[in-house]
């Protein structure tokens, strides 16, 4: 039997899922887990496709752990997992492509090569993609690598939403708004299309909710707008990432505190979001259980700017007809959907309180004049997809 693994580097947890293809090669998940709170206390958890539990790990003492070194383990557990089937390719997640890819694509050393040089682009993230990505190659020469990116789902958004209000030359020298999450947005669009095609078709807004968190303004599927841009450090504040702030900022921190380039980017996606407001943690579920002020005060914060930057993508689309929670925080914290919604109940939102805060996929009011749903995303099975395709495609 044959199998691909995807793998979901981001920029405090590793997703991953081991998938056997079928009779017809469809991707049918085996089993997938998680390495989540990167950098605080990593804990491992390991689900077969029932959803059982069938490795568990943590890591208290190891918030100075790398990716590199915790995804030793993943590939331990695959090897033990795979028994007599055979990996035929591994898709990755790589959240920038810049400007060159468009589409998913087979990695060689030129790709790796033109992939390195947006790091400076996506500092938390690609790094660990493409370290993943390396270490594959000297653990297994020779097995077909995919990159699939982030940035491609948006590479057809409407032109005036990728340009910066900056001279020509820098646009064309590739400094413009990308948008970043791409394989979650389309795994959403995907899913909405089968739940319900006509909602699917219209005008949606998918809050994208994690330690990294944007929305995706979309028509009939396809990105027309999004909060994040040049980098994924723009748009909604996050985690540790402060999302849009005025460029002044950046200048004063620089020009009259003295810091260096360095420092100031440390600041920006490694010391401020939830946890800079906070002074607590990054992670939402900490701050739910402080009884803090300043606890309050992020999660207040980190709502309100949900809500402020999707009522500018509702003018982007020109209306809305859906709303979709995804990602960790979307998913799972019935309190900040509630919060957002109570703040955009002006465009339609209205919320089912007693829906919220149970496991419905709708969450909105029977008359609400927007639906809300909670959808669970899953980046890894478009990875799958997509590696499928992209190594078929190199075999025909």
């Amino acid at each position: 039997m044959k199998a691909i693994f995807s793998l979901n580097s981001g920029s405090s947890s590793i997703k991953f899922a081991l998938f056997t293809l079928d009779g017809a090669n469809n991707p049918m998940l085996s089993a997938g887990g998680k390495i989540e709170r990167i950098g605080i206390a990593p804990s491992l958890r390991v689900r077969s496709a029932d959803g059982d539990i069938v490795l568990e790990r943590d890591w208290p003492d190891g918030a100075s752990l790398s990716h590199a070194e915790l995804l030793k383990d993943i590939f331990a557990w695959a090897a033990e997992r795979l028994g007599d089937r055979q990996v035929i390719a591994i898709g990755h997640r790589v959240v920038h492509g810049g400007t060159e890819f468009a589409a998913p694509r087979l990695v060689d050393d030129a790709v790796l090569d033109a992939l390195e040089k947006l790091n400076p682009l996506a500092p938390l993230h690609q790094p660990h993609n493409l370290a993943a990505i390396r270490a594959i190659a000297q653990l297994r020469p020779g097995l077909p690598q995919v990159a699939c990116f982030d940035t491609a789902f948006h590479h057809d958004k409407p032109p005036v939403a990728a340009r910066l209000p900056l001279p020509r030359a820098f646009h064309e020298q590739g400094i413009r708004r990308y948008g970043f999450h791409g394989l979650s947005y389309e795994y959403i669009a995907r899913r909405l299309r089968e739940i319900d095609p006509v909602l699917a078709a219209g005008r949606m807004i998918a809050a994208h909710l994690g330690n990294g968190a944007s929305l995706c303004a979309m028509r009939d599927g396809k990105s027309i707008d999004t909060t994040m841009g040049f980098t994924a450090l723009d748009g909604l504040m996050m985690g540790t990432r402060c999302g849009a702030i005025d460029p002044g900022v950046v200048l004063h921190l620089q020009t009259q505190l003295g810091m260096s380039a360095a420092d100031v980017e440390d600041l920006l996606y490694r010391k401020s979001g939830l946890l800079g407001v906070s002074g607590i943690s990054s992670d939402m579920r900490t701050l739910s259980d402080n009884s803090g002020p300043e606890a309050e005060e992020a999660i207040e914060l980190f709502c309100w700017r949900v809500a402020r930057e999707a009522g500018g993508l509702i003018a982007s689309l020109g209306g809305l007809d859906a709303f979709v929670f995804t990602a960790g925080i979307g998913e799972n914290h019935a309190d900040v959907r509630r919060r957002i919604c109570e703040r955009l109940a002006w465009s339609g939102l209205w919320i089912d309180e007693s829906a919220n805060l149970g496991s419905a996929l709708r969450i909105c009011e029977a008359n609400s004049p927007v639906a809300v749903l909670v959808i669970p995303t899953n980046e890894e099975r478009m990875i799958a997809l997509h590696t499928l395709n992209v190594v078929r495609e190199d075999h025909s």
